[in-house]
């Protein structure tokens, strides 16, 4: 007989609109048994032990008839980037003990029913918390923006958005190991100082301080902008517009200025893209799996090296889980949040 235990869960109460609230999730406590069911040919019975909060989950909150990423089920747990530890197995290539990231359940417990999309961890010489963040992806989609997209050369000029976030802190860095300009702006005095004295920035600015974004970004791009990462979109995107250069490039990662609203902001100075020759490409991080191998020998080093640093935002405990996501949206969090469940 298999070992039936508690098993504590997040669930996702119904769909919303609107700023997220913790009363849209509820904590439950089921049981699990801690082995695979027989007919599930390739599946996995994990405990979880790091959970990733990230904007983009708030869009799965939402029925609408754009969602690019499937919403929850309501009356089931919330669904995000985990790393968890393989308690059995029904697939020859995951075996018991062996540790993995990729999406699980926000409980303790998770029955993944395909393998597509875990990721084994072999590089337990780091903290295992960075395969929600740096060395998963969080840190393939600064890779790519940076790497595979707008590809910045030596002396250009970078800004970036939501700076101190888990892909913006990131992005800094490759940008400054690649001899560029970097400016970053940030929602608190906390976070200005951090992406300055910990990430190398050259500049950063508190948005909330700033009455005029376009004569903020003017201020410290005197000659304009080469290259714009766009966490934010809505208002910083249209004083971007405003200061890119000639033959500039835009990134769109991510916008969550509009996440919460029930209807997105237009973009005025759009013609900038036209008299200025701007390149705007956004990107789907899921599109770019096949690079994860040659992202990891790229940043591996550099973490070990201490060339690349990291900021984490730790919650402790499920029951911290709902209070974690929610708050990205005020910007509590400084860095990448994530939650701990418990040790392996």
């Amino acid at each position: 007989m298999a070992e039936e235990v508690s098993n504590k869960q997040v669930i996702f109460k119904g769909y919303i609109n609107g700023y997220p609230k913790e009363s849209d999730m509820i904590l439950k406590t089921s049981t699990i048994k801690l082995k695979v069911p027989e007919g599930c040919s390739d599946a996995v019975l994990v405990k979880n032990l790091y959970l990733s909060c990230d904007p983009y989950m708030r869009s799965r909150m939402t029925k609408t008839d754009h969602n690019y990423i499937p919403v929850f089920t309501p009356a089931l747990p919330i669904i995000g980037a985990g790393v968890a530890k393989v308690l059995d197995s029904s697939n020859p290539n995951f075996k018991k003990d062996e540790l993995i990231w990729g999406m699980t359940g926000w409980e303790e417990y998770s029955l993944i029913k395909s393998t597509e999309g875990l990721f084994k961890i072999q590089d337990t010489d780091v903290p295992l918390s960075y395969y929600t963040g740096i060395l998963g992806w969080s840190g393939l989609s600064a890779y790519v923006g940076i790497y595979e997209i707008s590809c910045p050369k030596q002396g250009e000029t970078v800004f970036i958005s939501a700076a101190s976030g888990a892909v913006g802190q990131i992005v800094g860095q490759f940008a400054k190991l690649l001899g560029c300009y970097v400016v970053g702006s940030a929602g608190t005095k906390d976070k200005v100082d951090l992406l300055k004295t910990k990430f190398g920035f050259d500049y950063a600015f508190n948005y909330k301080e700033e009455a005029d974004l376009n004569a903020a970004l003017k201020r410290y791009f005197t000659k304009g902008i080469d290259i714009y990462f766009d966490n934010v979109g809505g208002e910083m995107l249209e004083a971007a517009l405003l200061n890119m250069k000639l033959n500039g490039r835009i990134v769109a990662c991510g916008m969550i200025s509009q996440y919460n609203l029930q209807e997105s902001q237009g973009v005025k100075n759009l013609f900038k893209i036209v008299a200025q020759e701007i390149r705007m490409q956004g990107f789907m991080v899921s599109n770019y799996v096949h690079l994860f191998p040659k992202f990891l020998d790229f940043i591996l080093p550099l973490i070990r090296e201490g060339k690349i640093r990291y900021v984490e935002d730790v919650a402790q405990g499920l029951e911290s889980a709902p209070a974690a996501l929610v708050g990205l949206f005020s910007g509590h969090n400084v860095g990448k949040q994530i939650v701990r469940l418990a040790s392996h």
